[in-house]
């Protein structure tokens, strides 16, 4: 799976819980849409006859109910709730941006003094705070969540997101011009696309493939920790910006963009899971307050997918 939140019942399992107790739903007694009360004897037979179809017809004429009524999760609420938590990433990225240029307008990047002032007037806390406040938030959310979700935690992952997604922007726009807007096009195009694959049916995870992808994920990892520490105890060039993704070429292309590329389906098969656990918890009628969880996961792919789209562009564009 693309995120450990998602090991929970509710996306796994029939709730028991999932009853239809809400105003309009067919009860117990009423089966295939069909009532049968016995037969009212005495003199008020007629009344009580018209007062059961009265009540059927309320019944049937009563508008679908939603989330809030049945206190279930929903595609709707859960799109809702993902909207909201990328608006909360939104406005903490603009906060993170800020502050990494010190306060500063982006630099006329043309002249070359000029640029190289603003590349050193560059804050990185924003983008380090983030970073680390993000993982220890996305680690205490995913292995929590199965006992009880916790809203204000999964606010304060997206709020540090946001600083993380802001600073390494700035960072990079500096130092490429135009490169978000770059990654932006390319990180929305991937999710549409995927999206509408899988509304239409045509892309659908599968226990195999989704194996496959796992122990992908697992060798990027060891591979992305690996490249760190030859950068860090400096065994690699110090002129290169990404280690082995940069330094190493295959037929003269920079290894960093054939893994990118593989990195990117990875990131758009995790959006399909992401999508298939927030169906199955639908299907399964979790809890409403699921669909934050729903929101998290899908926060935590997009976010990904975007940073290494981002890494993508900067490598082809500094090997030019």
């Amino acid at each position: 799976m693309s995120n450990f939140a998602f090991n929970n019942p509710a996306f796994k399992e029939k709730d028991p819980r999932a009853v239809a107790t809400y105003p309009g739903a067919p009860q117990a007694g009423a089966q295939n849409g069909q009532y049968a009360p016995p037969p009212p004897a005495g003199q008020f037979a007629a009344a009580q006859q018209a007062a059961v179809n009265a009540n059927l017809e309320g019944m049937y004429a009563a508008p679908p109910a939603g989330s809030i009524e049945t206190n279930r999760m929903t595609v709707e609420d859960t799109v809702w709730k993902t909207a909201g938590l990328f608006g909360i990433l939104l406005v903490f990225a603009v906060i993170g941006w800020f502050f990494t240029l010190g306060g500063a307008a982006l630099p006329n990047t043309s002249d070359p003094y000029v640029h190289a002032a603003a590349l050193s007037r560059i804050q990185l806390w924003p983008w380090l705070v983030g970073a680390l406040g993000g993982f220890v938030l996305a680690m205490v959310v995913s292995f929590t969540s199965r006992k009880k979700v916790r809203p204000a935690l999964i606010f304060a992952y997206a709020a540090f997101e946001g600083l993380f997604v802001g600073g390494i922007s700035a960072f990079f726009e500096v130092r490429f011009p135009g490169i978000v807007l770059q990654a932006s096009l390319a990180t929305i195009a991937v999710v549409a696309v995927t999206l509408a694959l899988f509304a239409s049916g045509k892309v659908r995870a599968s226990a195999k493939m989704t194996k496959i992808v796992m122990i992908a994920m697992l060798g990027y990892l060891v591979f992305s920790l690996l490249n760190v520490g030859l950068m860090l105890f400096g065994v690699l060039p110090q002129n290169q910006m990404f280690g082995l993704l940069s330094q190493v070429k295959i037929l003269g292309i920079p290894l960093g963009l054939i893994i990118g590329v593989l990195v990117v389906f990875m990131a758009a098969y995790s959006l399909v899971m992401d999508f298939d656990q927030i169906q199955q918890g639908v299907r399964n009628g979790a809890p409403r307050v699921y669909g934050w969880l729903g929101g998290f996961g899908i926060m935590v792919t997009v976010v990904w997918l975007y940073v290494e789209i981002l890494r993508m562009i900067a490598i082809a564009r500094g090997n030019n």
